[in-house]
């Protein structure tokens, strides 16, 4: 172990750090600053599945991090290297980053040791059955008290199968269907949920764009159009974080990196054909539309205008922090910036656009699909053909005012109403824009006592965490 390793802090240690630094500039009773920190509880699960002639045994946590709203909300992860401190750490980031997008949840998170790959689609049914069984008789699965969601390892597959267990337990609950987000569609998912991470980071950064003064300190000019982008990790959210930027905002995704090596094109890879080809081949190894590098962390070091880390926690750490070339970071996975790594890119000026803010899309259309569920109807049902009966009528008169008809090519798009995606996507828009107002403003007015970006979003998590509590009369 070298000294950059040995120094460097866990992911739990890291989210204590950036809190302990945050907590410093906002005025708390004695003591509320040490409750909101720590985690309030976590329940480990050990089970026994029979699977391939043999009982397997599995260990699985979900933790609670803070409870001043309900109900709790988090993921789900499927990790071989899942461990309670991590599960812990990324249940304290939910209470904060529900906070920061104004969700009204506290924070949970759940985790099950285990490879997913290593297991059939059958297995992993049976295994994710017995894990949620756990959970949910003991409350840890409840639309009122604590509602998972997908996260790296699980899908809406895997909710489907949890929210069947959930019908056959609790078969006497209305609103079953709310016990977990990040569903099918047919079992009351909602438009825009798989691609909600993604998008939301797409409109961060267009948010990010929109203030001039904050660009200028990247030392980048213009909008997102033409800026090189390398992405890490191109599951889920990196994929739909780069779709969107490059075929929407005409960003050059110029690099990709994955597991088994990255592929570069300083001309801008082409997106929907690279996740082909990963689909197929498991890697990216062989995509004819850029040049291989088997060493995939040295691009996180190469020279772009915005770093998308999108997979795991602490790609960016005191062993390559002091290379890291790009001048905006903005973090699309939770926690992939240490808090070494974190002191070392403030020092040189760089803007990390932090992860409870950036990857919060995910929560944000979460609670949509949670108050659609409680709501028993789709969105848009009511109103869209009404809208579009307006718009009509709106046309119609244009045209005896003119005398000329409504051009063609222009009617469809004017008189469509708006339907679910549209308006998941206006709430995430709206949602992400509100919330960059309310951490630019922290950022802007203590910039000079050296708050950057994470530190104000932290203030501000800490700052409305600590009303609720004052509130409540704790």
């Amino acid at each position: 172990m070298d000294a950059h390793q040995a120094a460097e802090p866990s992911f739990r240690d890291s989210v204590d750090a950036m809190y302990r630094r945050a907590v410093k500039y906002v005025d708390l009773p004695p003591g509320l600053a040490e409750k909101i920190r720590v985690c309030n509880s976590t329940y480990t699960v050990r089970f026994g599945v029979r699977l391939r002639g043999e009982m397997q045994t599995f260990v699985g946590y979900r933790s609670v991090h803070k409870e001043h709203l309900e109900p709790v909300k988090g993921g789900i992860r499927y990790a071989p290297n899942v461990d309670q401190d991590e599960v812990e750490a990324l249940a304290a980031l939910m209470t904060y980053k529900c906070a920061v997008m104004e969700v009204p949840y506290g924070g949970s998170k759940g985790g099950l040791c285990i490879d997913p790959r290593a297991w059939t689609e059958e297995e992993l049914e049976r295994i994710t059955r017995r894990f949620a069984s756990e959970l949910i008789k003991r409350d840890l699965i409840n639309p009122a008290t604590n509602v998972p969601a997908p996260d790296m390892g699980t899908g809406e597959r895997e909710m489907a199968w949890i929210v069947d267990q959930y019908r056959r337990t609790r078969t006497d609950d209305i609103n079953a269907a709310a016990c977990v987000t990040g569903k099918p569609k047919n079992l009351g998912g909602i438009a825009g949920r798989v691609e909600a991470t993604g998008r939301g980071v797409q409109y961060a950064l267009r948010e990010f764009f929109r203030h001039k003064q904050d660009v200028a300190l990247t030392g980048l000019k213009g909008g997102l159009k033409g800026k090189r982008v390398i992405v890490q990790g191109l599951g889920n959210v990196g994929y739909h974080a780069a779709k969107f930027l490059s075929e929407e905002d005409d960003a050059l995704v110029v690099a990709v990196l994955e597991r088994d090596g990255a592929v570069i094109n300083p001309k801008g890879l082409n997106i929907e054909e690279l996740k082909e080809h990963l689909k197929g081949a498991g890697g990216v190894k062989g995509f004819e539309g850029g040049s291989y590098v088997a060493e995939a962390a040295s691009l996180l070091e190469a020279e772009c205008d915005i770093l998308i880390p999108a997979a795991m926690e602490g790609v960016v750490n005191l062993s390559n922090a002091e290379r890291i070339k790009a001048p905006l970071i903005i973090e699309a996975a939770n926690g992939p910036v240490t808090a070494g790594a974190d002191r070392i890119l403030r020092e040189k000026g760089v803007i990390i656009i932090p992860d409870m803010y950036a990857n919060g899309g995910g929560v944000t259309v979460s609670y949509f699909e949670w108050v659609k569920n409680l709501q028993h109807i789709r969105f848009g049902r009511m109103q869209r053909r009404q809208e579009e009966a307006r718009q009509e009528k709106l046309i119609g008169a244009l045209e005896v005012m003119t005398g000329k008809p409504f051009p063609a090519e222009m009617r469809e798009a004017f008189v469509k109403g708006t339907d679910e995606l549209d308006l998941v996507r206006s709430g995430l828009d709206d949602t992400m824009r509100t919330a960059y107002s309310n951490i630019a403003e922290i950022w802007r007015a203590r910039r000079e006592e050296g708050v950057d970006l994470r530190t104000a979003a932290f203030i501000l998590a800490i700052q409305r965490i600590g009303l609720s509590y004052r509130s409540l009369g704790l």
